[in-house]
């Protein structure tokens, strides 16, 4: 310790020293303080979260798909046939990262809103704790890959804050996107650590589930030649959410195996699950699912030429499965490098069940299924004429038919989004074969009801680490979690969480004990008590009998229970036919104010470019001298580009002409402007709103003496999530807008002198306002 003597009472900075100190070094003696150290024999924790994944879409759980490597890790370890999560992703992501229920988390909906109310902060607040945060608080490394979707989407541009992005919430290390969803093959932008990853065009191979993999593995790796420490690994993939896409070479083995349909395809898998135990003797599989907008078509009735194309899509959903087992081994494989695999706690799960998104016939177009959101044009096109060879690579934005999601999530009812089964029982494996090894004459499965926020405080456990008590000197509020390291080590144990409220979009659930009340609600009527229905989960798992009239008492105390949960969990308000739910906090105003972007500039981000365009009119002043270089060549390459495959528009000069290319949601205008002028010139690029959300788009060569030089007369607006990818100047970066332009000359920079890009955007287009409120909320429950 500091010997006092030698220490004038004005000296600062010596406090809980544990050396000497001395007038000079050799007279002191040093001391340094112990880093913080895991407990001996920690495990590494890898958590593979997959996003729309229903329960039968694996290997354990029924699914025909080629899964070896789950398969092996279930054999060693552990199915939960009778997890639960949350209807949709933010909400799952945020009570498995805290152990906290969605709504005290914030996250009462996906992080794409902000109505101002305090279960939608759609950001992790000081008083939860996250997994990585305990962890890394108690010694371990802590990295992510992947889908985050915990951070309002108006803060995810270059000057957004930052205190809820993975960086700030734990994570040492972190590569991947903010958004709900992506491009598999050119993602609209990516994240790494804090800041953007700069790239103009991404190789030919490449595949973003692919690409995670790589990092993470990259991160292990890093460690390992400097640390024998423990990792926590959190990999969140963006598959299976749409736009569906696989690689080639994955694609091709799957060709024909889906020509039979998914009412076959469900058949096989039920049986298959009935087999494994997963369901005892006597459970029923429920018929189609016939709700109104929810409703599956018997395969057999489709004409022949739709079953075809339908089953393209599927073909490219299970590549994606099987694909990412495949990165599931690649990722394992390099952990068994280090000797470690056995002492590797490994998870898998999805945070939601599989989607209904794409319709009652798929699409080709996954932005143009606004055909069916309430309150657009009737006559919208919800596909587009792509040959169905290209479904599933670069070219498509494809989603597979909600057939097809009910066969994910076989032998449940409903899809993601819903609160019956089928949107919230997911498959579930946890392995650690050193410290949970399967004993004689356990089969492994696990039949107790547990739930999303059970993870975190199972893996602490486990990990022998408590959970921090504050946070950024914050207390740290209590957790709704329970641990269920209990019925991993007990096949016999009960349950940890006896009870649950459930809710997103109106519909309501609770669980007790065995007994499920559940809502399917119609967004716009009263909530009362005559929506209830109310299952017998033990003797019907499957959801098919309402005994809500045989039970009324019990129905009626599991509907108080729901109040009561519903204010203790901050759920309330509902969501109702107000639109208040879509109103935006007043400072995002100022993200539609005039805009000057300079060549260099990063690409914009896809929501903060979305405000300088939706639903307005908007002049693109382009400032630019067009003059030829002193070989008299004239200049080429990209003037503005926002958008990609999925819709967007671009300018751009070839060949001595000018072009405009209007992506309209997949359907490619590509309109010769003429030739190229000369000298310092404004173009404008001009969006008119007209009536039925559309616009006029001219393009304008100095309006004032030449007018206009190109025209479309009516085109869909691009409104929702498109255009995706963001706005770039004097480039056309990432997903291209034009494939024939990109076929041509990849991202195509600019070789004049483009002085700048300057957006103006008018005042909103006169559409009534509960058109606007309906598409737009509409649009956040399509995509997420």
């Amino acid at each position: 310790m500091i010997k006092p003597e030698r220490i004038p009472a004005h000296a600062r900075g010596y406090a809980g020293f544990d050396g000497t100190i001395g007038r000079t070094a050799g007279e002191s003696t040093p001391s340094w303080p112990p880093p913080p150290t895991p407990p001996a024999g920690a495990p590494n924790i890898i958590v593979v979260l997959v996003d729309d994944m229903g329960f039968a879409d694996v290997g354990p759980f029924g699914s025909e798909i080629a899964t070896p490597r789950l398969d092996a890790l279930a054999a060693r370890g552990y199915r939960f046939a009778n997890y639960h999560t949350t209807p949709v992703c933010s909400p799952a992501r945020a009570a498995m990262m805290t152990g906290v229920n969605p709504h005290r988390a914030g996250f009462a909906s996906v992080a794409n809103s902000d109505p101002g109310f305090p279960g939608l902060s759609l950001e992790l607040g000081d008083d939860v704790v996250t997994i990585p945060e305990a962890l890394r608080e108690s010694g371990y490394a802590t990295f992510m890959v992947g889908k985050w979707h915990l951070t309002r989407d108006a803060q995810m541009n270059d000057a957004g804050r930052r205190h809820s992005w993975p960086v700030q919430r734990g994570f040492d290390r972190y590569y991947g996107s903010m958004e709900g969803f992506n491009s598999f093959f050119a993602p609209n932008r990516l994240i790494r650590d804090n800041s953007g990853v700069e790239i103009d065009r991404y190789p030919e191979d490449y595949y973003l589930t692919d690409d995670l993999t790589d990092e993470a593995i990259g991160m292990i790796r890093g460690l390992r030649t400097s640390d024998d420490r423990p990792f926590f690994l959190y990999v969140a993939h963006h598959a299976m959410h749409g736009p569906l896409a696989a690689p080639p070479e994955f694609l091709r083995r799957q060709r024909g195996r889906y020509d039979a349909g998914w009412d076959a395809l469900r058949e096989e898998r039920f049986a298959r699950q009935i087999a494994s135990g997963l369901f005892p003797d006597g459970t029923r599989l429920p018929p189609r699912n016939w709700e109104a907008g929810l409703d599956v078509a018997a395969w057999d009735s489709l004409p022949a030429s739709e079953r075809a194309l339908m089953a393209r899509y599927m073909e490219v959903y299970a590549a994606m499965v099987e694909n990412i087992d495949h990165n599931l081994g690649r990722l394992l494989d390099v952990v068994a490098d280090y000797g470690e695999l056995d002492n590797t706690l490994v998870v898998f799960t999805s945070d939601n069940g599989g989607s209904a998104e794409g319709g009652s016939l798929g699409t080709r177009s996954y932005f143009s299924q606004f055909v069916h959101v309430a309150g657009l044009p009737d006559d919208w096109e919800r596909d587009v004429p792509l040959d169905p060879d290209l479904i599933g690579g670069p070219r498509s934005m494809a989603h597979y038919p909600r057939g097809w999601g009910m066969a994910s999530n076989t032998p449940f009812r409903l899809y993601k989004g819903n609160t019956f089964a089928g949107g919230v029982r997911v498959p579930f494996v946890l392995s650690w074969p050193a410290g949970l090894p399967r004993h004689e004459g356990d089969h492994g499965l696990r039949t107790q009801y547990q739930y999303v926020t059970d993870l975190q405080p199972t893996l602490l456990e486990l990990a022998g680490v408590p959970r921090p008590a504050h946070r950024h000197g914050v207390p740290v509020t209590e957790l709704d979690g329970a641990s269920f390291a209990t019925v991993l080590r007990d096949a016999a144990a009960a349950s940890t969480h006896p009870e649950q409220y459930a809710e997103w979009g109106g519909d309501r659930g609770y669980y007790r004990d065995g007994w499920k009340l559940l809502t399917l609600h119609e967004t716009g009527t009263p909530y009362d008590d005559s929506e209830w229905q109310l299952f017998d989960v033990r003797h019907d798992p499957t959801e098919i009998d309402d005994v809500s009239a045989d039970h009324p008492d019990l129905t009626k105390e599991l509907a108080a229970a729901w109040e009561e949960a519903a204010w203790r969990n901050t759920v309330f308000p509902l969501t109702d036919a107000s639109g208040a739910m879509q109103r935006r906090r007043p400072g995002e105003a100022a993200l539609s104010a005039p805009l000057t972007i300079y060549p260099g500039t990063p690409t914009l981000e896809r929501y903060r470019s979305s405000k300088l365009i939706a639903l307005r009119d908007v002049d693109i002043e382009i400032h630019v001298d067009l003059s030829p270089d002193p070989a008299g060549r004239p200049p080429e390459g990209v003037l503005v580009a926002h958008g990609d495959q999925g819709g967007g528009y671009a300018v751009y000069a070839e060949a001595g002409r000018l072009w405009l290319a209007w992506n309209e949601y997949g359907l490619l205008h590509e309109l010769d402007a003429g030739p190229l002028p000369t000298g310092e010139r404004t173009l404008v690029l001009r969006l008119t709103a007209l009536p039925r959300f559309r616009w006029r788009v001219e393009l304008l060569d100095d309006p004032e003496r030449a007018g206009v030089l190109a025209e479309l007369a009516e085109v869909a607006m691009l409104i929702g999530m498109a255009p995706w990818t963001g706005i770039d100047v004097g480039i056309d970066r990432r997903g291209p807008v034009s494939w024939p332009m990109h076929q041509r000359h990849g991202s195509f920079r600019f070789t004049g002198r483009l002085h700048q890009v300057r957006y103006l955007p008018g005042g909103l287009a006169d559409y009534p306002a509960a058109r606007i409120q309906a598409a737009t909320e509409a649009a956040t429950d399509l995509y997420e």
